[in-house]
């Protein structure tokens, strides 16, 4: 990255204020857009401005009868939640919505838009069995297990 200078010439157009920490938020942000769209599949902008969809953070657990998906979806309303269970195959997709500014917006860090998050589960499911809830911006997805795939004791016998 290039310091700025001080010219001798005086320009008709009026020199930027130099920002250095805008400069890195912009690399950082450009960064953040590669990372996604190396690990979550999305494509990069074409116009230098957010990648269409995002990946929000997320955990998988696996429970002895169940996978519990929990995303952090802060400011996403329920009707703007969507869930698809095909197979093992979870896919959670909703939107962001921009919020209504009065003033000008003078940085911003927090994700909007569509947003999509996909899981492979790592063992046979039960359709039948899946609920969804939202709760302090947390969507909790539990997608129970097959019977097939749920682990069993079995007891050894004397000879």
């Amino acid at each position: 990255m290039a310091l700025p200078t001080r010219s001798s010439r005086r320009s008709s157009v009026p020199a930027r204020p130099v920002d250095p920490f805008h400069d890195v938020q912009d690399l950082y942000d450009r960064m953040d857009q590669v990372m996604q769209s190396i690990f979550a599949g999305t494509p990069l902008p074409r116009d230098g401005g957010r990648a269409a969809l995002w990946a929000p953070p997320a955990d998988v657990e696996e429970t002895d009868d169940a996978y519990i998906v929990e995303l952090d979806v802060p400011g996403v309303r329920r009707e703007d939640i969507t869930l698809e269970l095909q197979e093992n195959r979870l896919r959670i997709s909703g939107e962001v919505k921009e919020k209504e500014r009065k003033g000008v917006l003078r940085r911003q860090t927090r994700p909007v838009g569509q947003f999509e998050h996909i899981v492979m589960l790592p063992g046979d499911v039960n359709p039948d069995k899946v609920e969804a809830t939202l709760s302090d911006g947390v969507l909790s997805v539990r997608v129970g297990k097959a019977a097939g795939s749920q682990p069993r004791q079995i007891q050894v016998k004397g000879a």
